[in-house]
């Protein structure tokens, strides 16, 4: 058993086991992934007489956090051939790209678990709920048309994005015109496209559209107050592709009947995450905690975290160092929870190994959590 990450022009020797693990996927999908994604990630694999039994997708990603960017990896085609499976192929694999993660200091990864039993092992823990809903016919309206975005169209796609999305979220991807390039081709793959839709000459919204298995809508993105935009647009483009039933719509910015948890962090690199936090305007914090990381021991230390209100320009910065005073324990899965504010302080305590007295449990509710978070990406 050999474990070792693939040269970039080796790539392409993963395709034999992502079509046998992940035969959903079709063809022309697969053309454009290792045509497009696969030219640029990293690949780890575990071989068994030069075979790959086992392996792992790093696909890079530019991500907002805060204030700061960064490089960061989303983890996607994890899978292991079923004669190999229960030797701990995929925990090798992942303790391996974790590791070199945090060498480049990288905050965090995350991915979208086949099933969330498999990951929370190592740490990961859901952080976004991906909204779902169905749109039925509704009344026509005149006033919004809607066209086929082209590869010349994904520079203004991206600077809408840009302008009008961004901003709203703490967390999310940054989106330039290659990606929506890439994004493009994406969905054309899978026999879509992405749609621009105009009030007169202005872009009011956009969205990337399935067509494999009926009509799928994923990202629409509007403009406050255009809501009325998205669904005539959408029932346009059913009526001009001719398409019967109705229409399901994924991570919609609107109101919506589900939400269905989705994405699953990682922290990589503690201290360079702790960073990036936030303190709630006007109050002063300062406590300290121990952390308790299995799989990146290198966390594992007591931090201590304070603001200095003092400060004309950072008084609601978050100092991060070391000590040796610990007021309580926690481990690196559920301080995940409590910072990306998918769990309460009060949910937290009562996980295995966490341990708060009052006073640390006082301090922490004063940290700003990273709650406002927009993560879509398949692969």
């Amino acid at each position: 058993m050999k474990t070792r990450k693939l040269e970039l022009n080796e790539h392409n020797l993963t395709r034999a086991l992502w079509e046998e693990i992940f035969n959903e996927d079709s063809k022309k999908f697969l053309d454009y992934y290792y045509f497009m994604k696969a030219k640029d990630n990293e690949i780890y694999v575990i071989e068994n007489d030069q075979e790959i039994c086992s392996m792992l997708h790093l696909n890079p990603y530019a991500l907002k956090l805060e204030d700061t960017q960064f490089q960061g990896s989303y983890i996607v085609g994890v899978a292991t051939k079923p004669l190999h499976r229960k030797k701990g192929y995929m925990g090798t694999l992942l303790r391996q790209s974790l590791s070199d993660m945090y060498k480049r200091k990288e905050p965090f990864t995350f991915l979208m678990p086949a099933a969330e039993s498999i990951y929370t092992p190592y740490d990961f823990r859901f952080v976004y709920d991906q909204d779902h809903t169905t749109l039925t016919d509704v009344k026509n309206i005149d006033g919004y048309k809607s066209v086929e975005a082209t590869f010349f169209d994904c520079e203004r796609i991206a600077a809408f994005y840009t302008e009008n999305i961004e901003k709203n979220w703490q967390i999310c991807t940054l989106r330039d015109s290659a990606y929506y390039q890439s994004l493009l081709l994406e969905r054309q793959s899978e026999l879509g496209g992405i749609r621009m839709v105009f009030e007169e000459d202005k872009l009011i919204g956009i969205f990337t559209y399935m067509m494999e298995d009926g009509l799928e809508i994923m990202e629409p993105l509007f403009l406050p107050g255009y809501e009325s935009a998205m669904e005539q647009s959408v029932i346009q483009l059913k009526t001009e592709k001719n398409i019967s039933g109705n229409i399901k719509i994924y991570a919609s910015l609107i109101d919506t009947q589900e939400k269905k948890p989705a994405i699953m962090v990682r922290i990589l690199h503690l201290e360079q995450l702790l960073k990036t936090l936030k303190v709630k305007p006007g109050k002063q914090l300062h406590c300290s905690f121990a952390i308790l990381d299995y799989i990146l021991p290198q966390n594992s230390k007591v931090w201590e975290i304070y603001n200095d209100l003092n400060s004309p320009d950072t008084p609601n910065v978050l100092h991060v160092k070391e000590t040796e005073d610990s007021e309580g324990v926690l481990t690196i899965g559920a301080l995940t929870s409590f910072v990306f504010g998918y769990k309460t302080l009060e949910e937290v305590a009562k996980e295995e190994n966490v341990i708060l007295t009052d006073h640390l449990a006082e301090e922490l509710k004063k940290l700003k959590p990273l709650n406002r978070i927009y993560l879509n990406e398949v692969v």
